[in-house]
């Protein structure tokens, strides 16, 4: 034996068997779980170039692209989205069972985070993918490595673009249950995996379901009145032309200084924190409470309705949110403004939703790096708005389609954080392996 492989026997037995805080009936009192690398697993191997000129709709060869791990994919790979040109025998195809683990990328913990399962066979598999072909179950260590992204992004390299070659993955310390331990763990994960992907299709679906009804409850281009109307109002004729000015008008926000925040305090309402139609809660930002007395004309409050003011759109959709309770009593700060209008709240939240509105205010700030958006830009802008009593209808019944999809989305963002609860239990602590 020579004087390395000793090295690594002593290193192995050294390193404590593990239990994971949670298992299966079955395996509890069982064997630990044994100290291993993940090199030996099995066999690693890049996949090989189907460059993008190469990919058509009607291409005789499915592959994966190591892009798609981190946009299309998720622990488990049951379809394809591309298909290539490339010569078969220039190719790396897929026997079925393998691991795949992005080799480029931007942020190293999206290594280990976008690993997938690929159970097909005969799928090329680009030249930017890791495969690691084992004779363990390969599903339950594509969870395993998700849970892992840590100790992956640790053995990135590279600045712009970041690297992850596999002999930097393969010396890295993991514990190995037994195969029907795996089988188990890996079952009950994908079982939430399917309940995930079940929760968000529903929500997507709620979510056309509002788009197509949007565009029937409001005019299209080049039209009066809506194709859509509840029968109370089928024969009320046609919508008022209005200018946005007289259909609302924007309140600015105080410019506050960095120098003013605070740990605690009143809370500060930021461009970051308005959303598309819904409020960003991810950082919070405090003012002193003395504010709220000195400048009380900038206090909003739940059910009020804020836009941002630079770069209002993302993604073809207006950033404009109602205040919750978390921001009931916050202050506003300038790049953010606050809907003021005699019409229904409601309905004028929805119709900046609309995207023939949304078109027009793009194109009226246009041309202004970074855009920013003033009432005084889109003033000019028509639109068509119905009687008071037809705003309060529509704005009812797309309030309520609201509802439910924010109900399904707490449903659906419930089981991730059962699922992400579920893995710190199901494998043992990244601080008990790194020991």
């Amino acid at each position: 034996m020579s004087s390395k492989t000793k090295t690594t026997a002593t290193k192995e037995e050294a390193r404590p068997a593990l239990v994971p805080k949670l298992r299966f009936p079955e395996f509890r009192g069982g064997d630990a779980w044994e100290p291993t690398t993940i090199g030996a697993l099995g066999r690693f191997y890049y996949g090989k170039s189907a460059p993008k000129w190469s990919l058509a709709e009607d291409a005789p060869t499915p592959c994966v692209r190591y892009g798609e791990l981190y946009t299309k994919f998720g622990p488990a790979i049951t379809e394809t989205y591309s298909r290539t040109n490339t010569d078969p025998e220039t190719l790396r195809f897929s026997k079925g069972g393998e691991i795949l683990i992005p080799r480029v990328g931007e942020k190293p913990e999206d290594f280990g985070k976008c690993c997938a399962y690929l159970p097909l066979k005969g799928i090329a598999i680009g030249e930017m993918i890791s495969v690691l072909e084992t004779k363990q179950h390969p599903l339950f260590y594509t969870y395993y490595f998700r849970h892992l992204y840590k100790q992956f992004a640790k053995v990135v390299e590279g600045q712009n673009v970041k690297n992850l070659y596999f002999t930097e993955l393969e010396p890295l310390p993991i514990h190995r249950p037994s195969i029907p331990e795996q089988q188990k763990i890996a079952e009950c994960l994908s079982s939430v995996d399917e309940l995930m992907v079940a929760q968000a299709r529903k929500v997507d679906a709620l979510k056309t379901h509002k788009k197509g009804l949007m565009q029937q409850l409001f005019p299209r281009e080049g039209e009066t009145q809506p194709r859509l109307r509840f029968p109370e109002f089928q024969n009320a004729g046609e919508w008022e032309m209005q200018p946005l000015k007289e259909v609302f008008s924007i309140f600015q926000g105080f410019a506050f200084s960095s120098n003013d925040s605070v740990e605690r305090g009143c809370r500060w309402l930021k461009i970051a924190d308005v959303g598309i139609q819904l409020m960003n809660h991810e950082a919070p930002s405090f003012l002193p409470d003395v504010y709220k007395e000195c400048f009380a004309k900038f206090l909003v409050r739940e059910g009020d309705y804020v836009i941002a003011l630079t770069r209002p759109i993302l993604s073809g959709q207006l950033k404009v949110a109602e205040v919750d309770d978390i921001f009931d009593g916050a202050l506003l700060n300038q790049r953010v403004g606050k809907l003021i209008t005699s019409q229904h709240p409601a309905f004028v939240f929805f119709l900046l939703q609309t995207w023939k509105l949304i078109s027009d205010i793009e194109k009226s700030i246009s041309g202004n790096d970074p855009p920013n958006l003033s009432a005084q830009q889109i003033e000019g802008i028509m639109t068509y708005v119905p009687r008071l009593r037809e705003q309060q209808r529509i704005a009812s019944c797309l309030s309520s389609l609201d509802t439910l999809i924010t109900l399904e989305t707490q449903k659906l963002e419930a089981l991730k954080t059962h699922k992400k609860g579920l893995m710190q239990q199901l494998f043992p602590s990244l601080e008990e392996v790194e020991a």
